[in-house]
């Protein structure tokens, strides 16, 4: 599915499919960190099962006033204890599955907001 948004200043996802995003005209398919104000990083979990505190730390860190996580191809909530440091900064987290979590960064980040999408992309081969 190709995304074609009103023009935006910022960093947006352009397209998405199963395993993968399009940033610009580049093809993403490893899980992905991607913000309003040009932050850009691998997330290093290639499953919702390989998440912990340290990778909801990293958004912490980040400072953005929403973080949208992309949970993969269902919607999983994080627990309590991995979402911590973003409630200990008073961060919001909302939780949806990836190609939802595309869809609505880019509507944020269109707006203006200082908001983080942290996308679990897993590989579609066997």
């Amino acid at each position: 599915m190709k995304i074609h948004p009103d023009t935006i200043n910022v960093q947006s996802i352009s397209g998405y499919g199963p395993g993968w995003v399009r940033v610009g005209n580049e093809k993403i398919e490893s899980s992905v960190v991607i913000g309003s104000r040009g932050e850009r990083f691998n997330w290093c979990c290639g499953s919702f099962t390989d998440l912990s505190p340290e990778h909801f730390g990293q958004l912490a860190a980040l400072e953005p006033e929403l973080v949208i996580f992309g949970s993969g191809d269902s919607i999983r909530f994080p627990p309590g204890q991995w979402i911590a440091p973003l409630i200990n900064k008073q961060i919001g987290i909302e939780t949806m599955d990836t190609q939802a979590a595309c869809r609505t960064y880019n509507i944020l980040a269109g707006e203006g907001r200082k908001v983080i999408v942290a996308l679990i992309l897993q590989s579609t081969s066997g």
